[in-house]
């Protein structure tokens, strides 16, 4: 069979050709769904449940999939038992181990599990996550840099414990320390990575009002500066389930308050901020994607006060300062070493 909707990224083109296994399954569907394929399966499929990790294709099939069960989470929770599993394969390890922790006690023995994924993004490996639950696995399939693994459950399956995934990690920058929580699949999971440390070390000695964090992570920003200064108030806002789980955790860990809510760039915001503060995501995948550090630049005016200051951390091949001149008419370089730089702007 040819590979026939030109449309679908390459692991649903790859999925297509092989949807006889989809026929009249009772399907829960997880990771990586980055396309429209899910209005197809749904009426392939038997019943149908998607689990999405990003807010992007969420928001954008959970009105047209009618006649599916849709969940936005890091934590599936149902009353369903399923006889077939179908992972489109995250970039993380530790994310797809997390995804088949989580939905396994969701199938019923013998049940059908099938992992779909590009190479590099680690597919011709990942039969091994799967050996904890079957003990006949294989590859089926195999285009457009793509790959089909398929097993059966055939193994006792453990309750899934959401609390024995999360790191705990103290960080420490200028004599205040907080405590980050944060789930597999979170940008520098279990670390502070360096160029949040040097946009932590160069933003304004005082601040008050309010604050957005944007492409929240772990919540690292915000947290870091409401504890800092107290009378800031925070909004966290991300496209990834775990990470707005994640900066729910760290916020609780560290007794602080801020309103975290999935948006795509600023498609959920409504106000205007005293601060927009980003260490913005340039990945898309595997691949460099400057689509949404490029929307959420060219928008951030609309979302700061009169006055308003954006402070962003940056890769220092990253070119952000034209679209920084075009949206402000001023940028200026805060700190720099030899991989990251901190530009800001006024509004």
């Amino acid at each position: 069979m040819s590979l026939t909707n030109k449309t679908y990224s390459n692991p649903s083109q790859l999925a297509q050709r092989n949807e006889s296994l989809f026929n009249n399954k009772h399907i829960l569907v997880a990771g990586n769904i980055v396309d429209d394929y899910p209005l197809h399966l749904e009426t392939i499929a038997q019943s149908s449940t998607f689990c999405f990790n990003d807010y992007r294709y969420y928001s954008k099939l959970v009105d047209k999939l009618t006649a599916s069960e849709v969940q936005f989470t890091a934590n599936y929770q149902g009353d369903k038992a399923f006889d077939l599993l179908l992972i489109f394969l995250p970039k993380a390890k530790q994310e797809t181990q997390y995804l088949l922790a989580n939905l396994m006690p969701y199938l019923q023995s013998g049940a059908d599990i099938v992992l779909i994924g590009e190479k590099n993004c680690g597919i011709k490996s990942a039969g091994n996550l799967l050996k904890p639950y079957s003990s006949i696995i294989n590859t089926i399939d195999s285009a457009r840099h793509c790959s089909i693994i398929y097993a059966q459950l055939d193994q006792t399956v453990t309750e899934f414990k959401q609390e024995q995934w999360i790191k705990t990690y103290p960080i420490t920058i200028n004599d205040t320390e907080i405590k980050v929580r944060s789930l597999p699949g979170v940008f520098s999971h279990g670390e502070l990575d360096k160029g949040s440390e040097l946009l932590l070390q160069n933003l304004p000695k005082t601040m008050s009002g309010s604050l957005l964090d944007f492409g929240c992570g772990a919540g690292v920003i915000a947290c870091y500066l409401q504890k800092k200064h107290p009378n800031l108030s925070v909004d966290l806002i991300d496209i990834n389930c775990y990470a707005l789980e994640s900066a729910k955790l760290t916020l609780i860990e560290n007794n602080l308050l801020g309103n975290v809510f999935p948006s795509n760039v600023f498609s959920e915001v409504d106000k205007k901020y005293n601060y927009v503060v980003s260490n913005p995501p340039f990945h898309s995948g595997k691949e460099t994607d400057y689509t949404a550090a490029e929307t959420f630049i060219s928008e951030s005016p609309a979302y700061l006060g009169k006055k308003g200051l954006l402070s962003i951390v940056a890769n220092k091949f990253l070119k952000y300062e034209p679209l920084l001149n075009a949206a402000f008419g001023e940028v200026y370089t805060a700190a720099e070493n030899n991989k990251f730089k901190v530009l800001k702007c006024v509004n």
